[in-house]
């Protein structure tokens, strides 16, 4: 299996504890605290130590959630918005540099000054009705295919905010991190 190295960086790293969207959005949104942490433990097939979908067996597949700042930029511009505060899509590590929907279905791993954590991409982060209220009128339609990408951790490691690498088994290509993707890449052998 041939293995393909890019450079990218974790810009943000996000843990809350707590739900911050549910019920009316017209209610608002919960009071959570949300840390944009220098670095995250993440435990192999539990999450991001801390994190509100941490241990939840319902989530075991989609534990630690990624996204492309590319298409948080995107998706700004397209709207006509100031691009958003990392917080408001609340996934968890927010990566530059990083085509994410490729890795549906594979095994792949990012390495940073905390080492190496391996994860499985397992499907797009489909963004919920409440981005149109807290980035921008239109967002939820927007983020639909470019909402991120949840993951299942199959090792156990820290991330840390910085340089990294992104270590996947099949080719990227970082020009197309702002691109919506509706359809499920075909796995390759």
């Amino acid at each position: 299996m041939s293995e393909h190295r890019y450079d990218v960086e974790i810009l943000h790293l996000l843990v809350s504890p707590a739900h911050a969207y549910f019920g009316r959005a017209r209610d608002g949104v919960a009071d959570v605290v949300t840390t944009d942490a220098g670095h995250v433990d993440v435990v192999d097939g539990k999450g991001i130590v801390g994190d509100r979908f941490f241990g939840k067996a319902a989530h075991m597949d989609a534990a630690v959630t990624l996204f492309a700042v590319e298409a948080r930029e995107a998706i700004a511009g397209e709207l006509g918005a100031e691009p958003c505060a990392p917080l408001p899509p609340r996934r968890n590590v927010v990566l530059r540099g990083a085509e994410l929907t490729p890795l549906i279905g594979h095994d792949f791993s990012i390495e940073s000054a905390g080492g190496r954590v391996d994860l499985h991409g397992g499907r797009h982060a489909h963004p919920c009705a409440w981005m149109d209220r807290v980035l921008a009128p239109g967002a939820h339609k927007a983020m639909r295919g470019r909402g991120g990408l949840r993951c299942r951790p199959l090792s156990s490691g820290t991330l840390r905010r910085g340089p990294a690498v992104l270590v996947s088994p099949v080719p990227l290509d970082a020009a197309r991190a702002a691109m919506a993707s509706v359809l499920r890449p075909s796995r390759l052998p």
